[in-house]
């Protein structure tokens, strides 16, 4: 079976023959459209999944009760450090709560 093969462009390294830089365009557009074609799908997907209620994102570090003990916690003056030590969460976490 017979092999297609570039023209030679040994003596030119630096893409500056012109089958090297023709190949490197098509390659290129090859990867564009694939690209494109991956952000179709994926926005599909996202929007299959949303339809379903599939929810995106970080999960919650606490729950609805435990974010209303925090807060209440908070609001008494109870310490930032020892809110946090008793969830097992990060102050920076309690400092968001009180935004």
């Amino acid at each position: 079976m017979p092999v297609a093969t570039a023209p030679s462009c040994a003596s030119s390294s630096n893409g500056s023959c012109p089958a090297t830089s023709h190949a490197h365009d098509i390659l290129g557009g090859l990867a564009e459209f694939e690209r494109t074609l991956i952000q179709a799908r994926t926005g599909e997907g996202r929007e299959r999944a949303k339809a379903r209620g599939v929810k995106f994102g970080r999960p919650a570090k606490l729950s609805q009760h435990q974010r209303r003990e925090a807060i209440e916690r908070l609001n008494a003056g109870e310490a930032i450090t020892e809110i946090a030590r008793t969830f097992g969460i990060d102050r920076a976490t309690v400092y968001r709560l009180q935004q």
